[in-house]
């Protein structure tokens, strides 16, 4: 499929498509967001609603450093709607199309 028949010409071309609709948006810090894209800007500033946040949080084991004894814990949160800041904004997957 040729990109310019699709209107996308330029990476922000994707997002401006994505608005709307369901995004998958990965963070700094491990972590990870899933919500529906209102609005962007040039700073990848972003504005979710039905949002769902996944933090990853892994704790290493002191007495057993040299091991690398590794406890990775899931927390999850849901919110109405997020504004996110974008610097630490690492990736925004738009939805697939089939």
């Amino acid at each position: 499929m040729d990109p310019s028949s699709s209107g996308i010409q330029e990476p922000f071309d994707l997002i401006r498509l994505s608005l709307s609709e369901r995004v998958f948006v990965k963070l700094r810090g491990d972590r990870q967001l899933t919500g529906i894209l209102h609005a962007y800007d040039g700073h990848m500033n972003l504005i979710l609603s039905d949002v769902e946040e996944t933090i990853m949080i892994v704790d290493v084991d002191d007495e057993n450093v040299t091991a690398g004894s590794k406890t990775v814990n899931v927390a999850k949160r849901k919110m109405d709607m997020l504004f996110v800041r974008g610097d630490g904004v690492i990736l925004v997957s738009p939805p697939s199309r089939t």
